[in-house]
């Protein structure tokens, strides 16, 4: 059943992966770059302070930092535990991906999916408070972790637990946030504390 799961996923990754092209190479690894997102993450934080306040928005800035310390930590329990061969170093499917970027590390799970997509449910769940179309900053795990198979630094299976870890661990630090919110007392700009 494992081996079933584990042919199915390599498959996949050579499919999706098939589809990449020398033209389009630089776009991809420029979008890997979590330092390349810089404008997006500036636009969430001038609406989030917009909405909540300096004090409410140093609480969230800290809850995420929390957060990732805390998913990065994991991943890298996840990845040295299973081990699993990130499909460019996979012998398994050699001449079968291109090699764009080079790393040793191991593949399962996906720190890049579960950080983006942890990171975009908490601060879903304090902008929809705020802004009907909150729901669309959830295109940026989508498209940050597809450049994962593109660049074939994982599966899709990584992905997917990637996102599933990731979404677990947001939604309790966002509990988190809501619960500090509360005990700080701390109020947004309408002096409402919107996340009791």
């Amino acid at each position: 059943m494992l081996d079933s799961i584990i042919q199915f996923d390599q498959q996949l990754l050579v499919y999706l992966h098939s589809f990449g092209s020398e033209t389009w190479d630089p776009f991809w690894l420029y979008i890997t770059k979590q330092l390349n997102w810089w404008p997006f993450f500036l636009i969430l934080l001038y609406l989030l302070y917009k909405k909540l306040g300096w004090k409410q928005l140093g609480l969230l800035i800290v809850v995420l930092a929390l957060f990732f310390t805390f998913t990065d930590q994991m991943t890298n329990v996840f990845k040295n535990s299973f081990q699993r061969l990130r499909p460019l170093n996979e012998p398994a499917i050699e001449g079968m991906v291109r090699v764009l970027k080079n790393t040793k590390s191991f593949s399962f799970f996906s720190g890049h999916a579960s950080n983006s997509t942890g990171a975009m449910v908490i601060l879903f769940a304090v902008l929809r408070k705020y802004y009907k179309y909150a729901w669309i900053i959830f295109f940026f795990p989508l498209l940050f972790a597809y450049t994962r198979i593109y660049l074939a630094l994982h599966y899709p299976g990584d992905i997917l637990c990637g996102f599933i870890f990731g979404g677990l661990s947001g939604f309790l630090f966002f509990k988190l946030f809501k619960y500090l919110n509360k005990r700080l007392n701390l109020t947004d700009k309408q002096n409402k504390n919107a996340f009791e």
